[in-house]
């Protein structure tokens, strides 16, 4: 079965092409390795974020920025979506998202709820991280949940004007932002008959890789 993910679908709008040779024929671009310590922060994020809910705590980052909502309390349930995603099958396809956390908004209302962590000094919604965040209200939404149509998302900018002093000193800012999950339906099939047609002569003008492949068929 095509499985389709949002971080997959970023390289759909970058390259269809290689969109189409990584889901039809298994050709990965050449890999760039994730950074260890974005990957580091990450667990220890979400071991900060479980520690709350265990103790049924509102988390200090949520009451400071007044985020009108608590940490889904279903652990068992959160475990399931961070390692194996939360999905949502049609068209001989299946959707998902391997979610960081979820926010209870009451009412029986979920919203997603994203760590991010980087180097840059400024928190920005990139057209990836909305697209992120419409696919998992879509995917709660699937799943027979309620969403406020939110998202939230805190990002961990690395603080450079601050001294080390032996701790990688953090500045963090949290943002909710409006989702739109009705466009979703239209594009999950488009890309599922997208991959069942024939794979696309060239590469996208943008495409890095392609670019590197006219090199080398030079050389």
């Amino acid at each position: 079965m095509i499985k389709i993910s949002p971080k997959s679908l970023d390289l759909y709008f970058e390259c269809p092409k290689c969109f189409w040779q990584l889901k039809n024929e298994n050709i990965k671009r050449p890999g760039i390795f994730p950074y260890q310590l974005n990957l580091e922060v990450d667990e220890i994020l979400k071991q900060e974020f479980d520690y709350y809910r265990k103790t049924n705590k509102k988390h200090p980052l949520l009451e400071a920025n007044n985020i009108p909502g608590r940490l889904f309390k279903n652990q068992t349930l959160l475990n399931k979506w961070r390692a194996k995603g939360l999905s949502y099958t049609d068209y001989n396809a299946q959707l998902y998202g391997l979610v960081d956390d979820i926010i209870d908004f009451g009412d029986g209302k979920l919203a997603p709820f994203d760590y991010k962590t980087t180097s840059n000094n400024l928190s920005k919604i990139s057209d990836r991280f909305q697209l992120q965040m419409d696919i998992y209200t879509y995917l709660l939404e699937k799943n027979g949940y309620s969403t406020p149509r939110k998202g939230i998302m805190a990002f961990y900018l690395i603080d450079k004007d601050n001294k080390f002093k032996d701790k990688l000193p953090f500045r963090k800012e949290i943002k909710i932002i409006d989702t739109d999950p009705s466009y979703i339906t239209k594009l999950f099939k488009e890309v599922v008959n997208f991959l069942k047609k024939e794979a696309p002569l060239n590469h996208s003008k943008e495409c890095e890789y392609g670019t590197w492949l006219k090199t080398q068929s030079l050389n």
